[in-house]
């Protein structure tokens, strides 16, 4: 079952994550976006939008799939979930997040890596609650949470796993934009997404890479260790 949607309108294109259920991030998942991000480069987009159906953006991993993973499998696949997340922070093509619902763990984190998030007021939950599910916050995931989580909320978001509702998450300015609840957030994204259309989207993708150049070779480069700490201790069972 196809876990998302791409579709591409004028220069704006949308990936629309829905598989009827949690929107889990698994190996279809991965491979799924990674089509849809190449699709993206491909159609000569000016603007990516990530949403979703109603009521769920993305409750993270399959916390099912990972303990019957082996060793091998477990290292490859958090280095697949690494890379992906990556590849979205440092995606060429201007990115929004806009939807009405949860963002759990990997919801949240695609949703920091894009260079502006939009959310909908309601009954929805913004955490990063990796501690909590007894795994540890590699570098890589620590980068991408606190270039859009201010500094003064880094301790409470990423080591004490808050929860947040869309307004406090953008009372404290973890989210760019509000929309009322049971508003457009669609039409609020679109609108945004062509004003970025006016931009030269060379001259974008290479000054954001300039931007996030230094940090993101950083967390690459100790990628293997983060992710052999994960696997260790996520199969060993952290008490």
């Amino acid at each position: 079952m196809a876990k998302m949607q791409y579709t591409k309108d004028g220069g704006v294109a949308r990936i629309t994550f829905d598989d009827g259920k949690m929107n889990l991030m698994n190996w279809d998942f991965f491979r799924e976006l990674n089509d849809a991000l190449d699709r993206t480069i491909a159609d000569e987009a000016g603007a990516l939008i990530f949403t979703c159906r109603p009521g769920v953006f993305s409750a993270g991993l399959d916390l099912k799939l990972l303990p019957t993973l082996g060793f091998p499998d477990g290292m490859i696949f958090q280095r697949t979930f690494a890379e992906t997340m990556l590849r979205v922070y440092q995606f060429p093509v201007p990115t929004i997040a806009a939807y009405a619902g949860h963002a759990i763990a990997g919801g949240a984190i695609i949703s920091y890596a894009c260079d502006r998030f939009m959310i909908a007021d309601g009954p929805y939950r913004i955490q990063i609650n990796e501690i909590a599910n007894k795994m540890l916050v590699p570098g890589w995931l620590s980068l991408i949470c606190r270039s859009s989580i201010p500094h003064r909320y880094w301790k409470e978001a990423l080591l004490h796993a808050r929860v947040y509702s869309p307004r406090e998450a953008f009372e404290k300015g973890l989210v760019d934009d509000l929309i009322e609840e049971g508003g457009d957030i669609m039409a609020a994204a679109n609108a945004y997404a062509a004003e970025l259309l006016k931009l030269s989207v060379p001259a974008y993708a290479a000054s954001k890479k300039i931007m996030r150049r230094e940090e993101s070779e950083h967390v690459l480069n100790i990628m293997e260790k983060d992710i052999m700490d994960w696997v260790v201790n996520y199969m060993g069972k952290i008490k």
